[in-house]
């Protein structure tokens, strides 16, 4: 049954008010269309759309969407798991009017997150987002805890004007240089002020290591929000983009070799408006539970990639001395560990510590990704998880004895032994539930069917373009 904490038909009192001004308040700003978004189990972006004048009536009654998404793979083949990808059924889509915004890349356009309903009322099973919201609210209950979380984007700028389906990059000079961000000045300084207008606090945007590559990082909100935020960030990036002639992929493998596009979260634990990842008494001033937590993910990380990396193209990515973080090791600011620890800058780390987990790139639903993190972090909270050993350096380079006295070993090299893992992890699927556990494991496994005998090349290229 659903909750008065969460969305049902009618939204909660007022909320009708509420849309109706502000729907005339869009319309008198030249919002002529309002997107509804949600992301399906293959971690694509997927939309709904009605005029500004409809908000009202959204808010009331929902818009219909079949619950056939939620076993689509990413190239729209749809599989089947015993309640979900038939044709029967229908859904209601209600926009949370609290991250309604007005699209800054996109003039005429509005934007919301939907939740996703039956229409009986109830919640829906397989809506990732009430999943989220589901686990934030249950650690807040049974821990009094909250969190911040923080997603990076990494994405890849080439031009529009390329050949169907090939990659070129937009700028041609070096990692990290000054050159790139003379080059895209122009659509670096748009992406900025598309930003800012939506309300989208941004700390930094640079050039990265690979051809073409950027990276933003955006303020860490409550991870419902943080989702939301992701996925909006994207969404501008992309609308920015295409205003300069320019077409971008967030893919985790634009190109069969080189460095791919990450999506590292950060992710913190709170009480009463204290970091528990600052000011503790363990290593490196982490509080007991803050350990434990981080503790429950580093043991739960070989089934967590098959949400945190969920792609064919993902295992083009987490490689060795990438930072990838391809190792079940963690340690103090070393970026070759699957779990780094963010201290901060000495005078700020009660505001700035942070857990950031790196197998992770932007093919991974964002709801899923952070709801599977923080089940896992409780799982070692409730257990009070000790972190092993921590490394320093690359622990590709550890002797196989002193990588296994750390416990340190190679996350799954493939999508199918990620699934592997997955299946076999009783924590992450009693989070999940089984109709959303079994739309996971449905769609990895068509994803791995559908690129079965393609080289490293034909898998870069098949996902290139849908993330």
């Amino acid at each position: 049954m659903t909750t008065l904490a969460d969305p049902v038909p009618g939204g909660r009192p007022g909320d009708l008010e509420r849309a109706s001004a502000l729907s005339g308040e869009l319309s008198g700003a030249g919002v002529h269309g309002i997107v509804l978004s949600y992301v399906d189990t293959a971690g694509v972006g997927r939309v709904k759309t009605v005029p500004a004048t409809g908000l009202a009536s959204a808010v009331a009654w929902g818009v219909g969407m079949s619950p056939v998404f939620d076993t689509f793979l990413a190239n729209d083949h749809i599989v089947t798991t015993d309640v979900l990808g038939s044709p029967d059924g229908d859904l209601r889509l209600y926009p949370d009017l609290d991250r309604l915004v007005a699209l800054a890349g996109q003039p005429g356009w509005a934007w919301a997150p939907v939740d996703r309903l039956t229409q009986d009322g109830e919640r829906h099973p397989g809506c990732s987002r009430t999943f989220l919201r589901r686990i934030v609210a249950d650690a807040a209950r049974d821990h009094d805890l909250a969190f911040r979380a923080a997603i990076e984007i990494e994405w890849t700028v080439g031009l529009d004007s390329a050949p169907a389906g090939e990659f070129v990059p937009a700028t041609t000079g070096p990692a990290y240089g000054a050159t790139r961000m003379v080059e895209l000045s122009e659509y670096a300084a748009d992406l900025l002020a598309a930003c800012e207008a939506q309300g989208v606090t941004v700390d930094q945007i640079h050039p990265e290591y690979a051809p073409g590559q950027f990276e933003i990082s955006v303020g860490a909100l409550d991870p419902v929000a943080a989702a939301d935020r992701s996925v909006l960030v994207r969404q501008t990036i992309r609308a920015v983009a295409r205003r300069h002639g320019l077409r971008v992929s967030f893919s985790p493998a634009v190109a069969a070799e080189g460095v791919g596009n990450g999506g590292h979260v950060h992710l913190s634990a709170w009480r009463d408006g204290r970091n528990l990842h600052s000011g503790g008494e363990r290593r490196h001033g982490l509080t007991a539970e803050a350990e434990s937590f981080a503790a429950g993910v580093l043991a739960r990380l070989p089934a967590l990639t098959a949400v945190t990396a969920p792609s064919p193209a993902s295992y083009l990515r987490l490689r060795p001395s990438q930072w990838a973080g391809v190792f079940t090791a963690w340690g103090l600011e070393t970026r070759e560990s699957a779990l780094r620890l963010v201290r901060g800058t000495t005078g700020r780390r009660g505001e700035q510590a942070n857990l950031e987990v790196k197998p992770v790139d932007l093919a991974a639903n964002p709801y899923l990704l952070l709801g599977c993190l923080i089940a896992a972090g409780l799982d070692g909270l409730a257990a009070r998880a000790a972190l092993p050993e921590e490394i320093t350096g690359d622990p590709a380079r550890l002797a196989a004895e002193e990588a296994a006295a750390k416990g340190v070993r190679r996350l799954p090299t493939s999508l199918a032994r990620a699934v592997e893992e997955f299946r076999a992890d009783a924590v992450l699927r009693a989070a999940l539930g089984p109709v959303l556990a079994d739309a996971v494991t449905a769609v990895r496994q068509g994803e791995i069917d559908a690129t079965y005998g393609l080289d490293d090349a034909q898998v870069a290229a098949a996902y290139r373009w849908v993330y």
